[in-house]
């Protein structure tokens, strides 16, 4: 790491051990966690690192960000992964395809922590196969009036500002991938309704809402470039944020892992450090290998978007291999624990919960398979 990086790095460690892990427990069992965590995320600059410094951002690279993400995580993942998606979806679809005019109305304030974005395509009958969405935008005079429901929405009643995606085309007319539009909506507009907050088996701080849409009126300047092309952009941007959620799992793996290392120092059985037994060893070793070919992959992906060469092969391998390690190091981690690993009482059980979602979210571990394999062909 540069010097740089590794400053960053420190200030997000300090943050997560001081402002985040004394409460994961409590904001994981109240499935909340405090509207001021975010203005601290913004104050530090953190839900601005990937935007230029003209839009009050930090303008750091994709490596950078990703070795922050990781920290947080580290930390407690609902956070991160609440800062994965304000990073790598609403504000930098906005920074890609926006108007002078609409970077400096959004990407301002949400670069300072006062505005939490969120981001939604997928639909209740539309998840991997997303482009088969419903939910129809109707042009009218000075914009569009948005009908439907989404589903599985991160930030989507906390947060401020959400880019969504519905139809543009017509029902008599259906253009696949190419007759969706992308929509900046206030999460405070008219129209715009709340459903269900689910209550999940991990990451239970993060919340996940459904949203409907009744007769939402979004003005022009609301749409994000051509109205027809804004499930590309989307497509585009799950690339960063897949590699987002790859950090995200890393750092649920460090925890996990350095939660095992020193539980095997401490705990004895037959009067030795259970961490002398060759067994031990063996699982502790394997743990870490991962999370260092996690953190390897994850970088390497980094490395190729900073360079001007991102490439989807890349920030799917990432994910999918960051996903199965951390659920591996989590479940081997719980082993290590024992029975005290399958009670509340002790993180390990906690991450084993945060870990598995990391395989599902941002496009699950078959669909980064298919477009791994995909890939191989281009």
């Amino acid at each position: 790491m540069t010097e740089e990086q590794q400053q960053i790095r420190d200030l997000a460690r300090e943050f997560a051990e001081g402002e985040l892990k004394p409460h994961a427990e409590e904001w994981d069992r109240e499935a909340h966690f405090p509207r001021e965590v975010v203005q601290k995320l913004g104050e530090l600059g953190f839900l601005g690192m990937l935007l230029p410094e003209q839009y009050e951002g930090l303008g750091m690279d994709t490596a950078t960000y990703l070795i922050a993400l990781e920290e947080i995580a580290r930390g407690d993942a609902s956070v991160a992964v609440a800062m994965s998606v304000h990073n790598s979806l609403p504000t930098q679809m906005i920074l890609a395809h926006g108007t002078d005019a609409q970077k400096e109305r959004w990407l301002m304030p949400m670069a300072r922590g006062e505005w939490l974005g969120a981001f939604s395509l997928s639909e209740p009958d539309a998840g991997s196969d997303a482009a088969r969405m419903a939910a129809q935008a109707r042009r009218v005079d000075g914009g569009w009036v948005l009908n439907g429901a989404k589903a599985w929405v991160t930030n989507g009643g906390f947060g401020d500002v959400v880019v969504a995606m519905a139809r543009t085309d017509t029902p008599d007319d259906r253009r696949g991938a190419k007759g969706i539009g992308a929509f900046i909506i206030p999460t405070g507009a008219e129209g715009y309704i709340v459903g269900k907050k689910e209550d999940k088996m991990g990451q239970r701080a993060s919340e996940t809402v459904g949203i409907a849409f009744r007769d939402l009126f979004v003005a022009d300047d609301q749409v994000l470039g051509d109205p027809s092309l804004g499930f590309i952009y989307a497509l585009q941007g799950l690339d960063g944020g897949r590699m987002g959620i790859a950090a995200v799992a890393t750092g649920i793996a460090q925890a996990a892992l350095e939660h095992a290392v020193r539980y095997a120092d401490e705990r004895k059985q037959f009067g030795t450090p259970i961490r002398a037994f060759q067994g031990m060893q063996f699982k502790l070793a394997n743990m870490a290998m991962r999370v260092e070919a996690a953190r390897s992959l994850v970088m390497r992906a980094a490395a190729a978007k900073d360079a001007g060469k991102p490439e989807a092969r890349l920030s799917s391998m990432a994910k999918l291999f960051a996903s199965e390690a951390a659920m591996y190091v989590t479940t081997e981690a719980v082993q290590v624990f024992g029975g005290y690993g399958y009670v509340k009482e002790y993180p390990v059980e906690r991450l084993f919960r945060d870990a598995k979602v990391t395989e599902i979210y941002e496009g699950t571990s078959e669909i980064q398979r298919t477009v791994i394999a995909r890939e191989l062909y281009r």
